[in-house]
């Protein structure tokens, strides 16, 4: 059985995996920014993320998995902070805001059966970590303040860590995402107070406040806010290390976000923070990038409830992941009906397969052809997993077996070829690879591994944020469909100031 092997952005290659301390993991995912509700492009990131820790466990690794919320400092191209900005249109607290949609959050991450992460840190709560940051690349020599703002100087840092100065760690700016720095210096691209800025490459590692900014706080340098890079390099450092195994997150995020961090990391302690940085690929629809302008976008809510014209139903959360699984986290997923209503099929044949396998028994001691080849194809899942997590080789094999299990039921195989130590370790190491690694539950179940009672009361707090959304947009068209395709399901809506409830009637 192979060895564990990543794909590290930072070298473009697949590289053994070697913990700083044996048998322990420090592993950070960037984290939503919770000004709305999380889109289904995020809900794939973080799905792939989840298998990756899941498979780390199962393993034998012990995991300090850190994945932040973003409550701060993620400005829109007009400067306007998301959140400050969702709590203006709701007519809301800022961390009202927040509250709401990290509990959606949860919400949504509970539906796919995401693993709570071990620490959630918010920005927020770290703002003094984030000063003494700032203080420290100041120090350095790294970045100058400016009328209140701080910025990380990206020219001083190039003269200090050229590119590919060591290419295995990556200090240089710009080995992570293959910038090339003086073309960067060359960008002019019209962003708020860029005036402000010693070069258009320049970015804010802290930011002075303008009169109407609702979220400020006291520093040395200005009633202000922390900028949105300089969040994950210090609730990582906290929580992690100056230096930690693993860092991930989307595609999206290599450049600036990540390449950001490196430089602050780099430039505060002299120390990139991560051996290994590992990227997610992005979700499209019927083979193009989702958008919102163009109607070429399905957000989850609709995509289970089946209330969208890119779908002929509705799919359950488990045929949603058993689909996002079918793809390498490295690839490109297209979500399609097609695809999904095939993936919809070979979900329900998974789980018939693993209860058919429940009830096969075997007295023999030793294994024939069927049994050394069980054997092989257990090995196999290992090696494909350990192959940079490699999920659609992985369910590949998973089939093989189903295949085997199948035959056997149907009588075209022979059980007597399979001892009872190699149908027992079948039946443990199926069920973990399917249940505990790929995070998969039988719905078709209540209890164990099936949870209906948590999946429908999730599902219909998405029906309901769905139809208020209608109806705070007068679709009531859409919001009466909602309530009367219910009632022919016997499920009864009730309207209170409090919000929305259901029962079954």
């Amino acid at each position: 059985m192979q060895k564990l092997h990543i794909y590290n952005t930072i070298s473009g290659e697949k590289e053994l995996f070697k913990p700083i301390e044996d048998g322990y993991i420090g592993f950070y995912v960037c984290g939503p920014t919770v000004y709305n509700d999380v889109h289904l492009g995020n809900c794939l990131t973080f799905t792939n993320f989840d298998v990756i820790y899941r498979y780390l466990l199962h393993i034998g690794y012990k995991v300090r998995y850190v994945r932040n919320i973003t409550d701060v400092g993620h400005l829109l191209d007009d400067g306007e902070d998301r959140i400050s900005k969702g709590a203006r249109l709701e007519k809301l607290e800022p961390m009202e805001v927040v509250q709401k949609y990290t509990n959606r959050f949860h919400d949504m991450m509970r539906l796919f059966n995401n693993l709570r992460p071990s620490i959630e840190p918010r920005a927020t709560g770290h703002i003094i970590d984030q000063i003494d940051m700032v203080k420290a690349i100041l120090d350095n020599g790294l970045a100058y303040e400016s009328n209140g703002s701080v910025y990380f100087d990206v020219v001083a840092f190039r003269d200090r860590y050229p590119e590919k100065a060591t290419s295995k760690v990556g200090y240089g700016y710009g080995d992570l995402s293959g910038r090339n720095v003086d073309e960067l210096l060359q960008e002019t691209r019209d962003l708020k107070n860029q005036g402000e800025k010693r070069h258009p490459a320049d970015f804010a590692i802290w930011m002075k406040a303008s009169d109407e900014h609702i979220m400020r706080w006291n520093s040395p340098w200005s009633v202000g806010f922390p900028g949105w890079h300089l969040e994950c390099s210090a609730m990582s450092t906290k929580y992690l290390g100056q230096r930690f195994d693993i860092h991930g997150g989307g595609n999206d995020l290599k450049f600036p976000h990540h390449e950001n961090e490196i430089a602050q990391n780099v430039g505060a302690c002299n120390c990139t923070p991560a051996n290994y940085w590992m990227h997610t690929n992005m979700l499209l629809m019927n083979g193009k990038k989702m958008s919102k302008s163009d109607g070429n976008t399905i957000s989850p809510g609709e995509l289970f409830s089946g209330d969208s014209p890119h779908v002929s139903k509705g799919y359950s959360p488990m045929t949603v992941r058993f689909f996002m699984m079918q793809s390498h986290y490295r690839s490109p997923v297209d979500l399609t009906d097609e695809a999904l209503g095939a993936a919809e099929k070979g979900y329900h044949r998974l789980m018939e397969g693993l209860k058919r396998l429940d009830n096969l028994h075997s007295e023999k001691d030793s294994n024939g052809a069927l049994g050394t080849e069980i054997e092989e194809l257990i090995d196999k899942m290992y090696d494909e997993m350990n192959d940079d997590f490699n999920t659609p080789r992985t369910l590949a094999v998973i089939f093989e077996l189903i295949t085997r299990i199948n035959a056997i039921v149907d009588g075209h195989r022979d059980i007597e070829e399979v001892s009872d130590k190699t149908l027992d370790r079948l039946k443990g190491e199926l069920h973990a690879f399917v249940f505990d690694v790929m995070g998969l539950k039988d719905e078709s179940v209540s209890g164990g591994n099936g949870g209906n009672e948590e999946l429908l009361e999730g599902l219909m707090q998405v029906i309901i944020d769905i139809r208020k959304q209608a109806r705070e947009n007068k679709n009531w068209a859409t919001a009466d469909l909602i309530r009367d395709a219910l009632g022919n399901l016997n499920i009864e809506l009730k309207d209170g100031k409090d919000g929305t409830t259901w029962s079954a009637r």
